[in-house]
């Protein structure tokens, strides 16, 4: 069997310029070509991919995936315990606050009304005023600041609970199309990704398009966003980000 580009992104989960970029730096290059000179695939390609994104969840960088796929001498074993330690320490760390930094983080400006006691309870140990302070330098001149501040001021526990599963059911549901291997320009994902957009319009502030890809730039820019959405999915940072800004030119 023999795979397009197009069809081996949308199975793997990845981008088309992801492939791309493996082929450029000799990492996964295809072994074959139509004779209009396209890429094609073959089953070989597909397990030495799988290994990659194998690696790649683990966190290896991929000159490291390279020199462990490429030299016989490599030892996998090795880098792999190294990595399953690191991973071991923070994997429920991150999967508790997985939905909550997010939440916080997309409105750090939310201005919860909750005691100590009550936010500690909601987002399951993590602090959702850490990122305050530089919400109020960030975003505190902006209109979207203040229609939060404003919005958010009466929300109760109930409220804030409501919205967390809400979120946290939003975003298992585009891990779910990952998984599935749907591309993020496909109308399914990008629906996901207007509802995405809604959310965030109707519960912390207006969210037209523009802003929503500004959102999706920082979901892979700052590291923090990255790793909230990591710890859900491995590569759902990417692909989140990829659906939102296909949703836009969708409505351009």
């Amino acid at each position: 069997m023999e795979y397009t580009v197009g069809q081996v992104a949308a199975v793997a989960g990845v981008t088309v310029r992801t492939l791309h970029h493996y082929d450029a730096i000799g990492l996964l290059s295809p072994s074959g070509r139509s004779a209009a000179g396209h890429r094609r695939y073959g089953d070989e390609d597909l397990d030495r991919l799988q290994r990659i994104l194998f690696h790649r969840a683990l966190g290896f960088a991929l000159d490291e995936i390279a020199a462990l796929l490429d030299d016989p001498d490599a030892d996998p074993r090795a880098h792999l315990r190294r990595q399953h330690a690191l991973l071991t320490d923070r994997i429920e760390t991150l999967r508790r606050m997985a939905d909550a930094v997010a939440a916080a983080m997309e409105a750090a400006q939310m201005g919860i009304n909750l005691t100590p006691e009550e936010k500690f309870e909601v987002f399951e140990g993590y602090d959702p005023d850490q990122y305050a302070d530089e919400a109020r330098q960030r975003w505190g001149h902006t209109d979207a600041y203040r229609e939060s501040q404003r919005r958010t001021a009466s929300y109760t526990k109930a409220d804030w609970q409501r919205l967390k599963e809400e979120f946290d059911a939003l975003h298992a549901r585009v891990a779910e199309l990952l998984a599935r291997g749907v591309p993020a320009d496909a109308p399914e994902a990008m629906d996901a990704a207007e509802e995405h957009r809604r959310f965030i319009d109707g519960a912390h502030y207006p969210c037209d398009a523009r802003m929503h890809t500004c959102l999706a730039d920082m979901y892979v820019a700052d590291p923090r966003f990255t790793a909230t959405y990591e710890a859900i999915r491995p590569g759902l940072a990417q692909y989140l980000h990829d659906a939102i800004h296909a949703n836009a030119r969708r409505t351009e």
